[in-house]
């Protein structure tokens, strides 16, 4: 046997391996009949993630239905499978239902989004001079800032705006936890929080609130983050960080449906990408179907390579 001979069947049995190691990674459709619910949650981000999800596992060949479901009631919907997967769970704001049927083994979570989060307490910058000392925490204990932010419904304190009531709180908890001056107002809706922000930037009136990014918002109105107070200990209760983002499916989701599990598994969302999607949708009022349709569109190459790993084709 020749040296050339011997190293052609060498390379032949190298891309024998790699086919098959390919094809042992590759999953079946599974019950590609049967339609997978993915829950729908309170802000666009999450509808935005979902969307872009469910779409790719159409073009899959499964079928797609959104199901609405709030924060926390969502994960019984997944622990008894009523509800299949959700793609956007923000691991500091999980309350305690989501450890609970974790640990039972009901749910399974898929990992990371890899979605660049932050969170905490922002303040439209013109607040510096009402508040001097800002961006650090102190500068909101002194009694003009206090005065400043403070509302008839929460006088003397001053008025902190929270997170809708089913999102959960932290903000009243670290409020307590170091005996700020302020009272946590929750608002009505993520609709409602952005509306106030743009109203106050545009009035220059005195504001401080709860937020997150990536957020449309934070492009058009120019904030800064409080550095927030002490932790009293580093759990989501009483500490603020910028959380994880992960995926998380009912516990019989890889057995029905294997090839749209090890999809999910590989989904991955790009904050600034996201931010341009909410702008779309929630700015300029289009279509959410018509704005993650197009960047699939434009994106194939970002997506197309999850789909082919975990189908084979």
């Amino acid at each position: 046997m020749t040296r050339s001979t011997m190293l052609y069947r060498l390379a032949g049995a190298i891309l024998a391996l790699g086919a098959g190691t390919a094809a042992a990674s590759a999953a079946d459709l599974g019950a590609k009949d049967e339609t997978i619910k993915l829950a729908i949650n309170e802000w666009t981000g999450q509808h935005v993630t979902t969307h872009m999800a469910g779409q790719i596992l159409e073009k899959m060949g499964y079928k797609v239905e959104y199901v609405t479901a709030g924060n926390y009631p969502q994960f019984s919907g997944l622990a008894d499978g009523s509800i299949s997967a959700t793609v956007e769970i923000w691991m500091n704001n999980v309350g305690d239902i989501f450890p609970k049927v974790l640990q039972e083994g009901k749910i399974e979570d898929i990992g990371q989004l890899e979605l660049k989060t932050n969170e905490g307490w922002i303040y439209p910058k013109y607040m510096a001079e009402i508040c001097p000392g800002l961006p650090d925490w102190s500068a909101l204990t002194k009694p003009a800032c206090v005065q400043a932010l403070g509302s008839p419904d929460t006088f003397p304190n001053g008025r902190l705006l929270d997170y809708p009531a089913d999102w959960g709180s932290r903000t009243a908890t670290i409020i307590k936890d170091n005996d700020l001056p302020f009272t946590s107002v929750p608002a009505g809706s993520e609709g409602a929080m952005v509306a106030e922000l743009e109203s106050a930037a545009a009035a220059k009136k005195p504001l401080l609130m709860m937020f997150w990014a990536p957020h449309y918002a934070l492009a058009e109105v120019d904030v800064d983050w409080v550095k927030m107070p002490p932790c009293k200990s580093q759990d989501n209760e009483h500490c603020i960080n910028p959380p994880e983002v992960h995926k998380v499916v009912w516990k019989d989701f890889k057995g029905k449906w294997p090839a749209a599990y090890e999809f999910l598994k590989q989904l991955k969302m790009d904050a600034t990408e996201q931010q341009k999607m909410m702008l779309a949708v929630d700015k300029k009022g289009e279509d959410l179907d018509a704005v993650t349709k197009a960047w699939i569109d434009a994106n194939e190459a970002v997506w197309g390579p999850w789909v082919q790993d975990a189908t084979g084709s």
